[in-house]
């Protein structure tokens, strides 16, 4: 056996034996965990009702992983974070970046999940073709070119009709870096942002590049494209996370835990492989 293979074994062992003393005592007998059921592939509902994705999965694992039992809810993108606050979930896995301006107000794990913003329009759209096409733009750094980058896509954007999902880290984008100059369509789900830009009745829209990727396989909306630069970073936050309230300490170090066992032993990246078709891992 190599020493990495070693090494990797050893890490999973020691972190999937670990459990906080008090976790036990204090953990709901079921976890109640939140998720939209519209931001495909992350969480998605199947034509039954049940919920699926990339979350879901990950997230049963990971309750498995902790020996608790998990139950995942279907709610509003803009009211998970007011759900959790009022307890009437114990954890969100919906999408859910951690941000600065977040975590004023709730507590996060570490990120399961990163994938840059985009901005998405129709392939025969005056708008796709905007500068800095697929170059990667740290919103953290404060370097004199990143500044002509985002004057160069604020100038190329004005005029347009742009959606985004209310409450999102794509709302936050749109208003700190390019709210001057444009028409901004607020939607309570992707899906909502999907058609309407598919109908024509906004220019673009801007989402999760992950989340782009699996739209466009879609029959419905193959003429749908990237455009312009990826934005990552800043006040984008440091990844996909679960959300917890802050005095959920127990159960916050018990969810890191099993997420780091998931990325040591591989679990994240084959479900990110199976659900994105590429690997997420942070």
């Amino acid at each position: 056996m190599t020493y990495p293979r070693l090494f990797n074994l050893v890490c999973i062992m020691a972190l999937t034996s670990w459990a906080p003393p008090s976790y036990a005592q204090s953990a709901p007998s079921v976890l109640t965990i939140a998720t939209e059921g519209y931001f495909r592939p992350y969480n998605l509902t199947r034509s039954d009702g049940t919920l699926d994705g990339y979350e879901v999965e990950l997230g049963k694992h990971l309750c498995q992983a902790m020996k608790v039992e998990c139950e995942f809810i279907a709610i509003p993108f803009d009211a998970i974070i007011p759900s959790l606050q009022a307890g009437k979930v114990d954890a969100v896995m919906g999408a859910l970046s951690a941000t600065e301006a977040r975590e004023k107000v709730i507590d996060f794990s570490i990120s399961y999940g990163r994938t840059p913003q985009v901005f998405a329009t129709l392939r025969d759209s005056p708008y796709s073709k905007l500068p800095h096409m697929e170059e990667n733009l740290d919103l953290s750094s404060n370097q004199p070119d990143m500044d002509q980058a985002l004057q160069d896509v604020t100038a190329a954007i004005k005029g347009a009709t742009v959606g985004v999902v209310g409450g999102s880290i794509a709302q936050s984008l749109i208003n700190t870096y390019f709210k001057e100059g444009i028409t901004v369509r607020e939607y309570k789900t992707a899906e909502e942002a999907d058609l309407d830009l598919a109908s024509g009745r906004i220019d673009m829209q801007v989402t999760a590049r992950s989340y782009l990727n699996t739209l466009q396989k879609t029959q419905a909306y193959s003429n749908v494209v990237m455009t312009g630069p990826l934005f990552k970073g800043g006040l984008l936050g440091r990844g996909v996370a679960v959300g917890l309230r802050k005095d959920e300490a127990d159960l916050k170090r018990r969810f890191n835990f099993a997420i780091m066992a998931a990325k040591a032993d591989g679990t994240i990246k084959s479900l990110s492989e199976k659900w994105f078709g590429f690997d997420v891992t942070p």
